[in-house]
């Protein structure tokens, strides 16, 4: 029931962010040219493979790196289950604009799974959307996403990738 109260109070929301869980934090991105290909999965398909071209849907906002593998493993462990971490809230809160009480948002953020989104959505009312639409988004981002981070050296997310998968396993 709540997947479905979260489907379908967010299907009419314009995805303007998407989240990204990365083995070494989470990364907000902001959504660009929604209104130019509208929430067209086939033209973020086609966009995914150029950097150049998927670099003008996508724009990193803010990132939040985990404070240690341990942390990295809380995090993820959460959000597989579909809970929200009081560092993930805080995230949320500091880098999307604020929702209003009564208000309609003007924004909506894409996750990954609609049970984090329905977490999301009710213990902060930012509306979030999980559709196919978002996981190629997303799929673009863990492409590029070694590109988006400045400060990652060569090496840095495999590792943390690498050390991730074995802790959760």
């Amino acid at each position: 029931i709540r997947v479905l109260a979260f489907s379908l109070y967010n299907s009419m929301a314009t995805l303007t962010h998407t989240l990204y869980e990365a083995a070494n934090g989470f990364a907000l991105f902001e959504v660009q040219g929604v209104d130019e290909i509208g929430q067209n999965t086939e033209a973020v398909r086609a966009s995914v493979s150029d950097l150049s071209r998927f670099g003008r849907v996508v724009k990193l906002i803010a990132f939040q790196p985990s404070e240690s593998a341990l942390d990295a493993l809380n995090q993820i462990n959460a959000v597989s289950e579909g809970y929200m971490t009081d560092e993930l809230r805080s995230f949320l809160e500091l880098n999307l604009p604020k929702v209003k009480e009564g208000k309609k948002p003007k924004f909506s953020l894409g996750v990954s799974e609609p049970k984090i989104g329905s977490c999301i959505f009710e213990a902060t009312k930012i509306p979030c959307q999980s559709n196919e639409f978002v996981h190629e988004l997303l799929r673009g981002v863990r492409q590029h996403f070694d590109r988006f981070i400045k400060d990652l050296k060569p090496g840095d997310l495999e590792k943390a990738q690498l050390g991730l998968a074995h802790s959760y396993s």
